[in-house]
């Protein structure tokens, strides 16, 4: 039941909710028109620093938001798209001058020309202000600019993006089809690794696959640090930070200093990896992880670094600046005081307090000792994606960026001036979860992220581009806008709140232009049509899932009217296995866990029919025979590899072939809308039998010959030339 909220008109109420961006309505996914429950509303405008209580405190808020701008001499950046010309008010003294120039980031001065454009002059608080119009020429270079004003109160600065109108990555030039694998990074263990996969298996992983298989990529999840006390959190799309990897990731023997440690030093560490190097299908244990690479840091520590070594040390710090700084001191006093930063003393919880400043020089060498772990991952990210490059692939790793933080986490704490308290980031009811689901992730504050000129988007993608050849963008619908939910409610029960995409999505392009990466966005789920075709008109690659890829009306899409400019697959992170989804693993998990809204037999019911129509496709395009078409377990090689043939008959430039199906595995990653009722994110690589499966095994992996060669375009070379 919808209930009103006291004291204000709904009329009221609306108008409010259209001037902050936030939705009174809205289409699902089925194509249906639903109401935003009033208390939502009003839930989401407080905050966003509105005060929806009635009809006075609408008319305050109303008034301040019209004259939010008009108190600002510049607006506090402007993103332009190269090519085209843009605009910059600037506001003074009714009657009064201003001077106007850029700085170009390669020292240039340009001196924008005022246009003849006439606004009506405002009274602003007993003042009236007017406002003049500045163009900004088409031709400037890609970049961050800088933009000042002298008026009669003063000297004012902003910050000007100019981006790119459309990302032209190097990896997709030739036009020719990529393809590569897909994989958890954690559950892609091999028979040296501290019990989860890391970095050097990732290196592993991608000389093999690009060198003897002619892949392009590897997609990983999202490899973004937790808290670094216990218990760790295991999902990575609830990380600390979005913008600092995780010291879980570090192959500890790999670090440059382990090779002097003393004898008894050596054995020490030792000791510490070999407990955990007992390869089981048992579910992963971060938390022993942790504890048995933090006491080796400790250990490998003690091994001073050479001047040379120091210097490149020191170099990375400062090239990383204050965030990264931020983020170690957080490290460091999560450590004394707990995990939850709004748990800490009541002089802790701002990063800019003075108890902070005297707390990093208390603290320092914890500070020091986070800092010199992002370094050490620094170094073996670089090689992971050097070695991809030198073996052949195209893009090399491409790294997933999750939708936000967790709520008393390392960003949560130092960028808690740019984000919004009081809700959290999720998505209304869709394929993946009947009920909606609510993140726990306090999302970036829409103003106070444009007041803050982007920077710390900015940096955080700077960042994860540093040693990538692309970016997977989880949700990225949430570029445009964000399902809020206000505290205490449901997750169905949230509204829309609208972001600046020209501005968000500007920023990624030209961050991954930068650094000549790629982009995949996922966007998928409850969204406006015309999103996807603005993405790609920026050059931004999309997302296809062979299940997903029906017309509104549930006709299924043969794979020739799929769209071009995706990442295309059939499996996804969010479902089980090829091999377990033809069994209904996902439908028995939801069932189980009383996510589905009719009896798990209607849902039983749909899936099969829906799994048999792809199957049939299969047959009558002769990828499958039809003695196979029957689910069982002797059919399902077969049925996972025509599966990928309908994939790879799509227009997609890129292809992914997710890692568990070459090895036949039939648990998921993750159950959407679930915490602890399904062990997320913890299972690790296993084959159809269940048995744990060895990253030494994977060229033995059952499926590897007939899923390679479905998706592997026909002209391309397999494999790569030898290494010389």
């Amino acid at each position: 039941m919808v209930t009103e909220v006291s004291g204000a008109s709904p009329a009221a109420r609306d108008v409010l909710a259209h001037a902050y961006g936030v939705s009174t309505d809205y289409w699902d996914q089925a194509g249906v028109l639903c109401a935003v429950d009033p208390e939502a509303i009003s839930g989401v405008l407080r905050a966003l620093g509105a005060d929806p209580t009635n009809d006075v405190t609408i008319a305050s808020s109303l008034h301040d938001r019209e004259l939010e701008d008009w108190r600002r001499t510049l607006p506090p950046v402007v993103v332009a798209v190269g090519g085209t010309y843009a605009h910059i008010w600037v506001h003074v003294a009714h009657g009064t001058t201003a001077r106007v120039w850029l700085e170009l980031e390669d020292g240039r001065v340009v001196e924008p020309v005022q246009s003849d454009r006439w606004v009506e002059p405002r009274e602003v608080d007993g003042r009236l202000i007017g406002e003049a119009t500045y163009v900004v020429p088409a031709d400037l270079p890609l970049g961050w600019h800088t933009i000042r004003a002298v008026t009669d109160d003063g000297v004012s600065e902003s910050v000007l993006a100019v981006t790119p109108e459309r990302l032209h990555p190097p990896a997709l030039d030739s036009g020719e089809r990529m393809w590569g694998l897909m994989a958890q990074l954690y559950s892609v263990r091999s028979r040296r690794s501290w019990g989860m996969g890391d970095l050097t298996d990732l290196t592993d992983l991608a000389a093999w696959s690009g060198h003897d298989l002619g892949a392009d990529f590897i997609l990983v999840n999202p490899l973004h640090a937790s808290a670094p006390v216990l218990p760790v959190t295991p999902s990575p799309y609830l990380p600390s930070t979005r913008r600092f990897p995780s010291p879980l990731y570090l192959r500890i023997e790999d670090i440059p200093e382990f090779a002097y440690l003393s004898g008894s030093d050596r054995k020490a560490v030792r000791r510490l990896g070999k407990r955990l190097r007992r390869l089981t299908a048992d579910l992963l244990d971060r938390d022993a992880v942790w504890e048995a690479k933090s006491d080796a840091l400790d250990i490998v520590r003690r091994v001073p670094l050479t001047p040379g070594r120091q210097s490149r040390y020191d170099a990375f710090v400062e090239h990383e600046g204050a965030g990264l700084i931020d983020f170690a001191t957080w490290c460091a006093l999560a450590e004394e005081f707990g995990p939850r930063w709004s748990q800490w003393p009541a002089d802790l919880r701002h990063p800019r307090s003075d108890a902070v400043f005297e707390w990093r020089t208390v603290l320092a060498d914890r500070v020091e000792r986070h800092l010199w772990i992002q370094w050490l991952l620094d170094e073996q990210m670089e090689r992971t994606q050097t070695v991809s490059m030198d073996v052949g692939m195209r893009a090399g790793v491409i790294h997933d960026l999750a939708v936000g933080v967790g709520a008393d986490g390392a960003d949560a704490w130092a960028l808690q001036d740019v984000l919004a308290s009081g809700v959290s980031v999720g998505c209304p009811p869709d394929m993946y979860n009947q009920l909606g689901q609510d993140w726990a992730q306090p999302p970036w504050h829409p103003r106070a992220l444009a007041d803050a000129a982007y920077l710390p988007y900015r940096d955080m993608l700077r960042t994860l581009l540093r040693h990538s050849g692309g970016i997977r963008v989880d949700h990225i619908l949430g570029l445009f806008r964000q399902w809020w939910i206000p505290e205490g409610a449901p997750a169905s029960a949230g509204a829309y709140v609208a972001f600046d995409h020209e501005a968000l999505v500007g920023i990624l392009a030209l961050e991954a232009h930068r650094a000549g990466a790629l982009v995949i966005g996922e966007d998928l789920g409850t969204l406006e049509p015309w999103v996807q075709e603005f993405l790609r008109e920026r050059g931004l690659l999309g997302t296809v899932i062979l299940w997903f890829e029906r017309t509104r009306g549930g006709i299924l899409k043969e794979p020739e009217r799929w769209r071009g400019d995706v990442l295309a697959s059939v499996a996804v992170h969010d479902l089980p296995p090829t091999a377990g989804y033809l069994e209904g693993e996902h439908v028995r998990i939801r069932g189980e866990l009383n996510l589905l809204t009719r009896s798990i037999e209607e849902e039983h019911l749909s899936d099969a029919v829906a799994t048999r129509e792809w199957l049939d496709f299969a047959v009558d395009r002769g990828w499958l025979d039809s003695a196979a078409a029957e689910i069982s377990r002797e059919n399902v090689d077969a049925q996972v590899t025509a599966l990928h043939r309908i994939v790879a008959a799509s227009p997609a430039r890129l292809v992914g072939v997710s890692l568990p199906d070459l090895v036949g595995d039939r648990r998921a990653q993750n159950q959407p809308g679930t915490d602890q009722e399904y062990p997320n994110w913890r299972v690790p690589l296993t084959d159809g039998d269940g048995e744990a499966v060895a990253l030494e095994d994977l060229p033995r992996a059952p499926l590897l010959r007939s899923l390679i060669s479905a998706v592997r375009p026909t002209h391309a070379p397999a494999p790569r030339a030898p290494l010389g």
